[in-house]
């Protein structure tokens, strides 16, 4: 059997998995004290002290680097690509470094499995990183020249997700058609298209539905009066599309099994607040079945949100006649990093070579 490290990275954490074939053998979550990075001038100063505790890891749980078959990290901001899982070579590695499409700690996951895999002579490779773009060139066009849509989104759980969904209906991804919603922090619906996601919304670039954190696609007139108000600087408004807009701005968390708790002892606003979110979920999974040509074969509701059966409800209300809805909770990443790197191991997929147009 083939036996694989998975390695994701997060800003405070980072998550560690051994798996053998499919089966999850141990697994841990390693989280830093604030100051402890604050102490690192740069992302990359951050690698040794991650590594020491990915090797903590590997000695409490007795694991031979010599045994390993693969080490696989969570895809960083490299440059656009088509999903897959790809070696990590000395291209990818120095725009993971540079962060040429921003930095983020993700970003590390492909650099720490390079120099393990290195050291112990096994592949190291990254799956579907959030830049996976395979949007038609209808898509792509915004409404304005000079500005374009791009792709950016949950691709790593939303594409493990539904190859786990065609499975369980007896189809393969290549040959199904679903709108796949991911709701975290923040919220990405998708179109996946016979293995390609088709279109998406951008979450990070303000596009889509609100979200915990995210303010969605807003009116532009009034955002525009908002940035010529001198009321807020550039980095406020960034930061309304990107971690303080959404529930959060409007009842002062993101968490919404708190606000659930709040919505149970009868308050109204906390109610208006996550049926509205609810309602815009919807609208644009009903925005992307008909980028399917209203033939989806399923309606994928994925991602930590998806916990709720309140709100997987009120989402399903609105969506259920499109197609059959199917409920994935949690976000599976450490299982579709290790799946993605099985795939190649076992001859199913081949490698992807990272060599991106400059």
């Amino acid at each position: 059997m083939f036996k694989i490290l998975a390695l994701n990275p997060g800003s405070t954490s980072t998550k560690l998995a051994l798996f053998e074939g499919e089966r999850l053998l141990a697994e841990k979550t390693v989280r830093y004290d604030p100051s402890d990075l604050a102490g690192c001038a740069t992302l990359i100063d951050q690698k040794p002290l991650r590594l020491a505790c990915l090797e903590e890891f590997l000695r409490e749980n007795g694991i031979n680097m010599a045994e390993l078959s693969a080490v696989v990290g969570r895809g960083g901001m490299i440059r656009p690509l088509e999903a897959g899982t790809y070696t990590v070579n000395d291209k990818m590695l120095a725009d993971l470094a540079a962060g040429v499409s921003g930095v983020h700690a993700s970003s590390l996951g492909g650099i720490m499995a390079e120099e393990l895999g290195r050291r112990h002579g096994i592949p190291a490779y990254i799956v579907d990183p959030v830049v996976v773009d395979e949007l038609e060139p209808v898509a792509r066009v915004s409404g304005l020249p000079g500005i374009s849509r791009t792709s950016a989104f949950h691709a790593l759980n939303t594409k493990s997700v539904a190859r786990i969904c065609a499975k369980d209906l007896g189809l393969r991804y290549e040959d199904a058609r679903f709108v796949v919603a991911h709701l975290g922090g923040g919220v990405t619906v998708a179109a996946h298209r016979y293995g390609r996601v088709v279109d998406v919304n951008n979450g990070i670039t303000g596009e889509g539905p609100f979200s915990p954190e995210r303010s969605g696609g807003l009116p532009l007139k009034f955002v525009i009066e908002m940035c010529y108000s001198g009321k807020y600087s550039k980095q406020e408004i960034i930061d309304f599309a990107s971690k303080n807009g959404g529930m959060k701005a409007y009842l002062g968390t993101h968490d919404l099994a708190k606000v659930e708790q709040q919505i149970s002892l009868g308050d109204e606003k906390a109610a208006l607040i996550v049926d509205a979110m609810a309602y815009q979920i919807a609208k644009e999974i009903g925005a992307m079945a008909a980028v399917l040509e209203g033939r989806a074969q399923a309606i994928i509701l994925t991602g930590g949100l998806a916990h709720s059966l309140r709100f997987t409800g009120a989402i399903k209300q609105r969506v259920e006649g499109f197609a059959p809805v199917y409920t994935y909770p949690g976000e599976n990443e450490m299982e579709a990093l290790a799946l993605g790197a099985l795939r190649v191991l076992k001859g199913e997929e081949k490698a992807k070579v990272y060599d991106p147009a400059e």
